[in-house]
């Protein structure tokens, strides 16, 4: 059995609409100008509040406006949900096979954990994971250490691994002495080659056999 730890944005679920569409609604209200569906990858891996922050400084406004920004933004994230996430193509029955062999599967995200927990009942991810650590659940996020060490719930960190898409996951897996996989078609701006990553994939289909060989079966 090996412990595997999850990112959500960008690795589970496709969530640039659902994000681009609560910050464009609370800029609006705020009477700012918007940020485009392209642009949100670029921010989004470090958290709601490190997002806000950015996109004020990207759009040239007050920095003061952000915790404005931040509360408006969660308002339509959580409490009035629009253009859904959707789960990448065959991560229901990749992780199906995972938990079928054994594997304890978790999860480890700088999205809120209120936001978090609506995502996972939203699109049927909620059984499959056994500890669910968001952004908020600790005083640290991603990628400082111990949101991951967490999520490994005492899990030899040597024998674990951690799945994500960008460039936080890789530092974050890194910081806590993890093996890292890149999923490539998530969000980041550095090319796969330039994170160390122990493998690489691009479908979700593909993702239980090559965790059957890493693991030695």
């Amino acid at each position: 059995m090996t412990t595997i730890a999850f990112d959500l944005d960008g690795t589970l679920l496709d969530s640039v609409p659902h994000i681009h569409h609560a910050v464009a609604q609370a800029l609006s209200d705020m009477g700012l100008p918007t940020i485009t569906v392209a642009e949100t990858p670029g921010f989004v891996g470090r958290g709601l509040p490190v997002l806000c922050e950015n996109v004020l400084a990207h759009l040239g406004a007050d920095p003061a406006l952000q915790d404005d920004l931040y509360t408006r933004t969660m308002r339509y994230y959580v409490d009035t949900p629009s253009d859904p996430s959707q789960l990448y193509p065959d991560v229901i029955a990749a992780l199906d096979t995972l938990k079928a062999a054994g594997h304890r599967l978790t999860l480890c995200t700088n999205k809120p954990f209120a936001a978090t927990r609506t995502a996972l009942d939203g699109t049927g991810l909620a059984p499959y994971f056994d500890v669910v650590i968001g952004g908020d659940s600790l005083a640290t996020r991603k990628p400082e250490p111990e949101m991951l060490h967490a999520a490994l719930d005492g899990a030899d960190p040597a024998q674990a691994l951690y799945i994500g898409d960008s460039e936080t996951d890789c530092e974050t897996a890194q910081a806590a002495n993890v093996r890292f996989l890149l999923f490539t078609e998530g969000y980041r701006n550095s090319p796969p080659e330039a994170l160390p990553h122990i493998r690489q994939f691009s479908r979700w289909r593909d993702l239980p056999a090559l965790i059957s060989e890493l693991s030695g079966h």
